[in-house]
């Protein structure tokens, strides 16, 4: 049986790797196409926003690293999900990759009861990986649907 550590590292690489197959075996623009009208959703725009709040609730917030924003300067704050018609797939693919990878290491010598300023008072690293695992779970329920509208194809 894991401890509560393993349990939810394991489920944070689970929704990192479910949102990275989403988008597996498609095309760039097809990456970049807003399938679910209205919606300017895409694919690459939900990897792209998942490697910033990587970035900020790990490294930022809870390792305290004074980072700037991957894709979303002050003026223009929704540029993760905003700015895809440039985007260089291979690249932004690769800053997720980087961020996780960057996000474990930052936390790996802290304690899940270690505590930062959050939004309303205080939070623990134990709040951040359960708020990752859920922020992740709900944006693959959004990946499932922009992929279907892609090209059919639907995934567990």
């Amino acid at each position: 049986m894991a401890g509560e550590r393993e349990m939810y590292q394991g489920w944070l690489d689970f929704h990192r790797g479910t949102l990275l197959w989403k988008g597996a075996g498609l095309t760039d623009d097809q990456l970049k196409t807003a399938s679910v009208s209205p919606s300017s959703m895409t694919l690459i725009g939900l990897l792209r926003h998942m490697a910033e709040v990587e970035r900020w609730w790990f490294r930022t917030k809870a390792a305290g690293l004074p980072l700037p924003d991957l894709y979303s300067p002050d003026e223009e704050p929704d540029g993760d999900f905003g700015s895809v018609a440039d985007a260089v797939v291979e690249q932004d693919v690769a800053a997720f990759t980087a961020e996780c990878l960057a996000a474990d290491e930052a936390v790996r010598q802290m304690s899940l009861d270690d505590t930062f300023d959050g939004r309303n008072g205080p939070i623990s690293l134990r709040w951040v990986y359960v708020h990752m695992i859920e922020e992740y779970a709900r944006h693959n329920g959004h990946a499932d649907l922009l992929r279907e509208c892609i090209d059919g194809s639907r995934g567990d």
